[in-house]
C-alpha cells in the first residue's frame, strides 16, 4: 500500500516547519576505464617497470590553484597540459622538471598511467565536455592549493568523486599562505568539505587541523592487507613532517575513514598524517604535508628538498601506492580493479522505490502502513518515490531489508544513500532512531539529533563482505511522542 501522507501527524509535521529537500540534478557514472591486465610495477625509487594494460589510468594533476606560488614547485612538468611534450620517454626525476617530476616520471615509467595538468588560469570542471574536464580522469590530484576553490569548482570535485573518481588532496601547515591571498590549503580543503554544494557535513570523515608540526617521522599502522600500505610500488612504514599539520577522523559521518599513519603517540581519531576514504562510489586520500612529495629537483629559483628520498620515511612508495589506490588499481597485486573477475555494477533492486512498491526490498510495518512514500509532505531526493520510515508520532518500528551478493576481486564497495530527518523532537537528547546494519553489524545510527533540512549523501565501505551474501536493513524506531521521520532514497551498493 501506498501512502499518500501519514495523518496521524499532521499537526506534529506542521510543528517541525518542514522544508522541502534540494533539488538534486541525476548523476552520471564516472566513466571507468577498462580492466586490465596484470602489472609488474616499480619499487619506492621507481628504478625499474614493466607492464602490459589495455587502457591506462588517466591522472590529472592540478596547476590552478597557486601551487608554484613562493618557492613550492607542485608540478610533474613545465610542459602543460601534457608532459610528454617535455619529455616522451623520461627515465629519471630530471627528465621532466618539476618538484613533483619523481612522481610523475615513475608512474609514467609503468605504462599504466595517461598524465595530464590542469595549467595554471584553468578551472575546474565535472561534465562539461572540455579536454582537461574531471570527468574524463580516474583521479584527480591537488597538491597542496593556495588559490580557494570556487562554489562551481568544489561542486565539481564533489560530484567527480561522488561518481567514481579518486581524490589526492596534500595539504601543508596552518598559516603557509604562499601567495597572501588570505587562503592557505589547511583552510582551502576545510572550506571544501564543508561548502561544496553537495554534501557539506564533512563528507569524507575527516578534517584538517591548524597545526604546523616541525619535524617528526609518523609511522604506518599494522595492516599487511590494506592496498595503499602493502602496494606494487613497494611497503609503507613511514613518512616525514617537516612543518606539517594532521587530520582529526570522524568516523560517526564517514565510517569508511581510516587512518593509516600517525604521529608518535597518537591513533585513532587524532593525529593522523594520512587518511583515506570514500565517497558515493569513489575514494580520497589526504597528505598532511607537501615535503614528502617533493624530490628536491624543479624550476630555477625556488628552494626545495628532497622528502621523496628522505630514508626517515617510504614516501615514493605511499604516493604512488596512493595514486595506484585511487585511481583503481587497488590490488596488492598492482591489478587493474583490484583483481580479476571483477565487473562495475550497482547491486540494489528498485535502489529509488521507483516502481512505487517494496518490490526488491523486505518490508515490515508494527502499524501497518507502507513506508513507500509519494506525498508532498516528503518529497524525493529524486524521482517520485522515497521511503519513509517512522514519522507517526506514536511507538512504531519500520524496517526495509534487501540482500545482495557482493563479487570477490573488486577494488570498491560501497554502500550510499540519501537520507533527510525531521523531527519535532529534542536536538540534544535521542528520542527515536534510524539503524543502518549490515549482517546485523551496525554501520551507522541516527536520531531526531541529525535533524536537518534536505538530504544528506551517506557512504559505508561494504569490502568486509566482498565474496558473500550481504543483507541490508534500515530499521527506523519511534517512541509514543513527538514524530521524527527518517526519510530514505536512491539507496545504491556499487562496486568497481
Amino acid at each position: 500500500m501506498i501512502r499518500a501522507s501519514k495523518a496521524v501527524r499532521p499537526a506534529a509535521l506542521a510543528a517541525t516547519g518542514l522544508l522541502l529537500a534540494a533539488t538534486a540534478a541525476t548523476l552520471q557514472p564516472h566513466p571507468a576505464a577498462a580492466a586490465t591486465a596484470a602489472t609488474t610495477v616499480t619499487t619506492a625509487t621507481a628504478t625499474t617497470a614493466t607492464a602490459t594494460v589495455t587502457t591506462p589510468k588517466r591522472v590529472l594533476f592540478d596547476n590552478s590553484k597557486g601551487e608554484t606560488a613562493g618557492n613550492a614547485d607542485w608540478i610533474i612538468s613545465t610542459s602543460q597540459p601534457d608532459p610528454l611534450a617535455q619529455n616522451a620517454n623520461p627515465s629519471t626525476e630530471t627528465s621532466w622538471t618539476g618538484a613533483l617530476s619523481a612522481w610523475g616520471v615513475a608512474l609514467q615509467k609503468t605504462g599504466n598511467y595517461s598524465l595530464k595538468t590542469l595549467p595554471a588560469g584553468s578551472t575546474i570542471t565535472y561534465g562539461t565536455g572540455g579536454a582537461l574536464d574531471l570527468a574524463n580522469f580516474d583521479e584527480f590530484v591537488l597538491p597542496e592549493p593556495n588559490i580557494r576553490l570556487s562554489s562551481a569548482e568544489k561542486t565539481a570535485v564533489m560530484k567527480f568523486v561522488q561518481n567514481g573518481g579518486g581524490l589526492f588532496l596534500v595539504s601543508d601547515h596552518t598559516v603557509s599562505d604562499r601567495n597572501n591571498d588570505g587562503w592557505d590549503s589547511p583552510a582551502i580543503i576545510n572550506d571544501l568539505l564543508t561548502s561544496n554544494g553537495v554534501d557539506n557535513t564533512d563528507p569524507f570523515g575527516f578534517s584538517v587541523d591548524l597545526l604546523n608540526i616541525g619535524n617528526e617521522n609518523p609511522r604506518a599502522i599494522t595492516d599487511t592487507t590494506d592496498p595503499v600500505l602493502n602496494g606494487a610500488f613497494g611497503k609503507v612504514t613511514g613518512s616525514i613532517i617537516r612543518n606539517g599539520t594532521t587530520f582529526t577522523l570522524k568516523p560517526a559521518d564517514n565510517p569508511s575513514v581510516k587512518g593509516l599513519l600517525y604521529r608518535t603517540g597518537y591513533s585513532g581519531n587524532t593525529g593522523a598524517f594520512f587518511v583515506t576514504s570514500t565517497f558515493g562510489s569513489g575514494r580520497v586520500a589526504v597528505w598532511g604535508d607537501s615535503s614528502p612529495i617533493d624530490d628536491g629537483t624543479g624550476q630555477s629559483g625556488n628552494t626545495l628538498y628532497d622528502g621523496w628520498n628522505d630514508p626517515a620515511g617510504t614516501d615514493a612508495a605511499l604516493a604512488l601506492n596512493a595514486t595506484a589506490w585511487l585511481a583503481g588499481n587497488g590490488g596488492t597485486g598492482g591489478g587493474t580493479g583490484g583483481g580479476t573477475g571483477c565487473t562495475a555494477a550497482q547491486l540494489i533492486t528498485n535502489p529509488g522505490f521507483e516502481t512505487g512498491s517494496t518490490s526488491g526490498w523486505t518490508e515490515t510495518n508494527s502499524n501497518g502502513t507502507s513506508t513507500i512514500n509519494s506525498s508532498s509532505s516528503e518529497p524525493a531526493h529524486s524521482g517520485s518515490y522515497d521511503a519513509w520510515l517512522a514519522g507517526y508520532g506514536t511507538t512504531t518500528t519500520d524496517t526495509l531489508a534487501q540482500t545482495v551478493t557482493l563479487p570477490a576481486g573488486c577494488a570498491a564497495y560501497t554502500l550510499s544513500f540519501w537520507l533527510h530527518i525531521d523531527s519535532a523532537a529534542s536536538t540534544t537528547t535521542a528520542f527515536d532512531t534510524l539503524t543502518v546494519t549490515a549482517n546485523g553489524t551496525t554501520l551507522a545510527s541516527y536520531s531526531n539529533t541529525n535533524a536537518a533540512t534536505g538530504y544528506q549523501q551517506r557512504t559505508f565501505n561494504l569490502a568486509a563482505h566482498a565474496g558473500r551474501s550481504v543483507t541490508l536493513k534500515f530499521t527506523g524506531t519511534e517512541d509514543y511522542t513527538k514524530q521524527t521521520s527518517f526519510v530514505l532514497d536512491d539507496v545504491n551498493v556499487n562496486v568497481s
